[in-house]
C-alpha cells in the first residue's frame, strides 16, 4: 500500500506558461514562435535546452539564470498566479485520506520556499540542485526514497514527462502515477496509457479518487 505521494514541480503542480514566456522576453523572441520551437524540439526528442541555442548559439541557461538571481531579477513561482487550480485541492484530499505528501523535482532551492508555503503539510521537499542529483538519475529517486526512511513501493511519484518522471520512478519500484498535461505529457503520450505507468490521470482532480480505487490505494473507512 503507498503511503506517501511524492509531486513533480513543473506542469504536475504548477503551469510553467508564465516561466517560459518570460525566457522568450529576455531572448526577444515572439512568445508564440518559442513555444512553438520548444514543441518542435520536444517532438524530436531533444531536450528543452536547445530552444535557447536555437535562438542564441552558446546562451549558457544556467549562467544567465544564475546572474538572475544574483541581480534579484529572477521571478520564482508564485503560489498565487502559477499554481494549477486542482494542485490544493488534491493535496489536502489525498492528506485526509492519510497519505503523506512530498514534493522533489528538478528545481532551484528557491523553488523549495515556496512550496513549504504551500496549505498542507510535506513530509519531503526535496530540490536537484540542493540535492547535486537531477532526474531522471536513477539516485534522484533512491533520495527519495531514503529521505522518506520507505521501501520504494511504498512511495507513490507523480509526474507529467515519461522519460524525466514516469519511467524512472517505474524503474526505482515506485508507483508510477503520470498527469497528461503540460508540453512534454502531450507531445510524448497524448492517447492511452504508457506502459510504464502505474496510473494514468488527466488532471490532479481525479487522483484520489483514482488511487482510492486502485489496488495500492488506501480506503477511506
Amino acid at each position: 500500500m503507498v503511503e506517501v505521494v511524492v509531486f513533480d514541480v513543473g506542469e504536475t503542480l504548477v503551469d510553467e506558461t508564465r516561466a517560459w514566456s518570460g525566457w522568450a522576453d529576455r531572448l526577444g523572441v515572439p512568445r508564440l514562435t518559442f513555444m512553438a520551437a520548444l514543441g518542435a524540439g520536444l517532438a524530436r526528442g531533444e531536450s528543452h535546452r536547445e530552444v535557447f541555442e536555437l535562438f542564441r548559439p552558446g546562451f549558457d541557461v544556467d549562467a544567465e539564470w544564475r546572474r538572475m538571481v544574483a541581480e534579484g531579477q529572477y521571478d520564482p513561482i508564485s503560489l498565487d498566479t502559477d499554481l494549477y487550480p486542482d494542485a490544493v485541492t488534491c493535496l489536502q484530499e489525498l492528506a485526509a485520506d492519510g497519505y503523506r505528501l512530498g514534493v522533489a523535482a528538478n528545481q532551484p532551492p528557491v523553488t523549495a520556499e515556496v512550496m513549504a508555503r504551500l496549505p498542507v503539510h510535506l513530509d519531503l521537499i526535496g530540490m536537484s540542485d540542493t540535492w547535486g542529483l537531477h532526474k531522471p538519475d536513477p539516485a534522484f529517486f533512491e533520495r527519495i526514497a531514503t529521505e522518506l526512511a520507505l521501501p520504494p513501493a511504498r512511495i507513490a511519484y507523480v509526474g507529467d514527462r515519461i522519460d524525466n518522471d514516469v519511467r524512472p520512478a517505474r524503474a526505482a519500484g515506485m508507483v508510477a502515477v503520470f498527469v497528461r498535461r503540460g508540453p512534454w505529457a502531450w507531445i510524448n503520450a497524448p492517447r492511452g496509457e504508457p506502459e510504464e505507468a502505474s496510473l494514468v490521470v488527466e488532471t490532479l482532480a481525479e487522483l484520489p479518487l483514482r488511487l482510492r480505487e486502485s489496488p495500492f490505494g488506501r480506503r477511506r473507512a
